[in-house]
């Protein structure tokens, strides 16, 4: 499966050197998710077919490694935070800690969401500033050139 990231990355990117995860925590397909979900409506199929390719890999490593591997985050951090065997789903314990609470999840989750969505937004502005570098972005077809959602605030472009 191609992504734009690999596992590594997202695990180098996304999560602090405190976090120790092993490699297999993040799956091809859990960055293939984000990137559909996010990432091709904001930059358009044909572009990011071509960043998969290979090309503007500058770009790619400067202005979408970030949010992707922010966007993947949030989408397997509730796999991180229960676990599930044949017993059941629980929420982990040990002797050093215990599992976040409802509201510590929520503002996490809240706080990736919005720290990834701000770097598309910047990615997305180089692509409008830089239109000739990229003639199959289509500013038109972008949501987050339109409008967006910040802390309640509805911000128009």
């Amino acid at each position: 499966m191609e992504t734009l990231i690999t596992p590594l990355q997202v695990l180098k990117t996304a999560f602090g050197d405190s976090e120790m995860l092993p490699p297999q925590t993040i799956a091809p397909a859990d960055i293939a998710a984000a990137e559909e979900r996010w990432i091709v409506p904001a930059i358009g199929r044909k572009l990011y077919g071509q960043l998969l390719a290979g090309a503007d890999a500058e770009f790619c490593a400067d202005y979408l490694a970030a949010p992707v591997a922010l966007f993947t985050r949030t989408l397997v951090q509730p796999r991180l935070d229960i676990r599930t065997d044949r017993t059941g789903t629980a929420a982990p314990r040990s002797s050093y800690g215990q599992p976040a609470n409802d509201d510590a999840l929520r503002q996490q989750h809240r706080r990736l969401l919005q720290e990834a969505r701000t770097l598309l937004r910047r990615a997305t502005e180089y692509l409008r500033t830089h239109r000739a570098d990229f003639p199959d972005y289509d500013p038109d077809d972008d949501p987050t050139a339109r409008c967006t959602i910040e802390s309640g605030i509805v911000l128009k472009s």
